[in-house]
């Protein structure tokens, strides 16, 4: 195997992030669902604002209930029931993307070490991956708030490889976005491959390895 580990992005590589999205929302304020193309508009500038080194994902977090609940006219007293809520029903959302679980059970089959590499919240996006019944298939995970640094940040990549016990040449980094998982994984010297959800599917990704 040219390879001896993966490190997955989780996020529109694993877990279908729109769906999951709506569904957290609906549940954190089922009394608007019309609400959500504006909630999904303004995290997801905040979100792709934290890619290009804007904020921190931390920030983000805190960021985008700020907004929303102005944006909606609700007052200030609303943003922590409704950021708490919100987390609360993310850790449970896993609709699996196409071809995730088959993905992961081939390279398990081939003997490739597994590792999760996501920006947000190391316990629920575990939650996440144990509720999709996915969990299991990895060694561990490395997420950018238990990391202490974001993807595309080399150091987050860096922290992931010392903890693997594994070299930059020995890994390769599978996800949905150019900046953080491609670019960001190449910085530190790791190999690369983006999932373009729009021209191809898991499987395909996987095939020659």
């Amino acid at each position: 195997m040219r390879y001896k580990a993966i490190f997955i992005d989780i996020d529109d590589t694993l877990l279908d992030y729109v769906p999951c999205c709506r569904e957290a929302f609906n549940m954190a304020l089922p009394e608007h669902p019309e609400h959500f193309d504006l909630f999904f508009a303004i995290s997801g500038r905040l979100f792709s604002e934290a890619k290009h080194g804007l904020h921190t994902i931390a920030e983000v977090m805190d960021l985008y209930p700020q907004e929303f609940i102005a944006a909606i006219g609700y007052p200030e007293e609303a943003v922590e029931p409704f950021k708490q809520a919100f987390r609360a029903a993310w850790g449970t959302t896993h609709t699996l993307v196409p071809g995730a679980k088959e993905m992961l059970e081939t390279l398990r089959a081939k003997g490739y070490r597994l590792f999760a590499a996501s920006n947000s919240f190391g316990h629920l996006q575990r939650s996440r991956l144990e509720h999709a019944g996915i969990l299991p298939y990895f060694e561990d995970t490395y997420i950018s708030m238990d990391i202490g640094y974001d993807k595309p940040d080399i150091r987050f990549y860096q922290e992931a490889l010392r903890r693997a016990g594994l070299q930059p040449h020995e890994v390769l980094m599978i996800g949905d976005s150019m900046t953080t998982d491609v670019i960001g994984a190449q910085q530190a010297g790791i190999d690369a491959r983006f999932f373009d959800r729009k021209n191809a599917d898991l499987y395909q990704l996987i095939a020659d390895l």
